[in-house]
């Protein structure tokens, strides 16, 4: 029965965080639908678990998160790339054949219902080695910086937000409408950052002109949005406002490939703000079937991890959680002593 109880808690937290993201949508909110994809399958994953009774490591949940990467986006290696880098330093080698069944399962089920696509469009641009040396590293130390800079605002803010305002202590409507506020502020005067920022990523590769301004713009968006607490995923407005980064790389660096500047500055921006180096050249790779590009992301992507590490030393995920483990450790030693 206990078993019952909690499985109900989770699906019921991911239902509701479903939810939650769908009305943020609907109202302009910078959120992704990864976010919620990524709960729901965590929750069935761990629900199987309980329901037959079998032993539920933390294994189970990072495959099904990586299932949910893998079906909002279409992108199965990414999903299993995510997994990996996200448990790095906890990652068990048996874990990898219970997350590529998972994400297989996933794929298949997203293929069936939306057909085979992706996601961004094919990029069929590629870029001479000349080039390359010259965009990617640009890309890699920009994109590294202000994707630094957005983890650290969101992680710093998480933390110290009552401190810095002590209005808001212990008022979290006050505090989601004000977030509210300068999301409406940012949409509005812009008429650009609403939802996920798949539009303008898009039209962005695709070449259509953008103001300069939508990448900061969009960075607004998505941090107020993310740090008044709403559910969802950062994922699709990184990778848009990587893309508003990669419209101002395309005025520096005019005799390149416009689509395939982008895409670069689509993934130094994502690395910078989530440190998963591998999975941004992957998403970006199954995104948008650009694999004439693997070799100029990668120097992107890496060049924008170490350069993120400067503005921000701590993971995003890694610190976004740190509360959580917290309140757990506090819980299991309270428990033991009641024991």
């Amino acid at each position: 029965m206990e078993a019952l109880r909690k499985l109900r808690i989770m699906v019921r937290a991911a239902v509701m965080k479903l939810i939650l993201t769908v009305a943020a949508l609907l109202v302009g909110g910078s959120v992704g639908r990864e976010g919620p994809t990524v709960q729901i399958s965590a929750a069935i994953m761990a629900g199987y678990h309980r329901l037959l009774q079998v032993p539920l490591r933390a294994s189970v949940i990072i495959a099904g998160g990586a299932a949910g990467v893998a079906a909002a986006f279409n992108t199965p290696l990414a999903g299993l790339t995510f997994a990996i880098e996200e448990l790095a330093d906890a990652y068990e080698q048996r874990m990898a054949l219970l997350a590529m069944t998972t994400i297989l399962i996933a794929g298949m089920v997203s293929l069936g219902l939306a057909g085979d696509y992706v996601y961004f469009g094919f990029v069929r641009q590629t870029m001479h080695f000349s080039g390359a040396l010259r965009v990617a590293p640009i890309a890699g130390i920009v994109g590294g910086l202000t994707g630094g800079l957005f983890a650290r605002m969101m992680l710093d803010i998480d933390r110290y937000k009552d401190r810095w305002i002590p209005a808001m202590r212990d008022q979290p409507v006050r505090w989601a409408l004000l977030c509210g506020t300068v999301v409406a502020l940012t949409g509005v005067s812009t008429g650009l950052t609403w939802g996920t920022g798949y539009e303008a990523a898009h039209g962005i590769i695709e070449g259509t002109e953008t103001p300069y301004w939508y990448g900061p713009s969009k960075l607004i968006a998505t941090l107020a949005t993310a740090v008044a607490g709403i559910p969802g995923g950062i994922f699709a407005p990184s990778l848009s406002a990587g893309a508003g980064l990669g419209a101002i790389l395309k005025a520096i660096f005019p005799d390149e490939p416009g689509g395939a500047v982008v895409l670069l500055g689509m993934v130094a921006y994502f690395t910078g703000v989530v440190r998963a180096p591998l999975t941004a050249v992957i998403i970006i790779v199954e995104a948008t079937a650009s694999r004439g590009l693997i070799l100029p992301l990668f120097t992107a992507a890496l060049i924008a991890h170490g350069t993120s590490r400067l503005v921000c030393k701590e993971r995003l995920y890694h610190g976004l959680a740190q509360p959580w483990h917290a309140k757990l450790a506090a819980e299991t030693k309270k428990a033991g002593k009641d024991a």
